[in-house]
């Protein structure tokens, strides 16, 4: 494990939550939204994950320090990556509210799916998720400054 490879990994979970606190957010503001530039109700996003690996190999390439070549099989995390935001397969809401201007000839109106109860049980798990980086980060930090004083002496 690389000197700054704490740091990288704790910042791309940062990155990664920071993304889901987006999307959480714009489903929680958009629970109401009837009418979207697709014509239809909003469609709840979802953040997809995806770890990122890097290979023995590639991180003794990538570093210039090491020059010697291995063809080791194991892979090493490198963090927490955003693979996709995918939008919801679930059928919209329909509410009879024949006055709403989105109403269907029946007097019906397609809400999105969004529960916003589950939408901030989902963005307070994002939030804690990023503190828990941060503390990571600060961790990490804290070990290698004393470790540095102790080198220093």
């Amino acid at each position: 494990m690389g000197f700054f490879d704490g740091y990288n990994i704790a910042t791309s979970g940062m990155s990664a939550q920071r993304t889901r606190i987006n999307v959480v957010s714009a489903n929680i503001a958009n629970a109401q939204t009837t009418h979207s530039t697709d014509g239809g109700p909003y469609k709840k996003q979802n953040v997809v994950f995806e770890e990122m690996l890097l290979s023995e190999k590639e991180r003794l390439t990538a570093s210039p320090s090491q020059e010697k070549e291995t063809s080791f099989p194991n892979k090493n995390l490198s963090g927490v990556g955003i693979k996709q935001i995918v939008e919801s397969k679930e059928e919209p809401v329909m509410k009879f509210e024949p006055d709403h201007p989105d109403a269907n000839e029946d007097g019906y109106v397609a809400y999105p799916n969004i529960n916003p109860v589950i939408e901030m049980v989902d963005l307070i798990e994002a939030m804690r998720s990023y503190e828990a980086n941060v503390s990571a980060f600060t961790t990490h930090k804290t070990m290698d400054t004393k470790t540095l004083d102790i080198i220093a002496r």
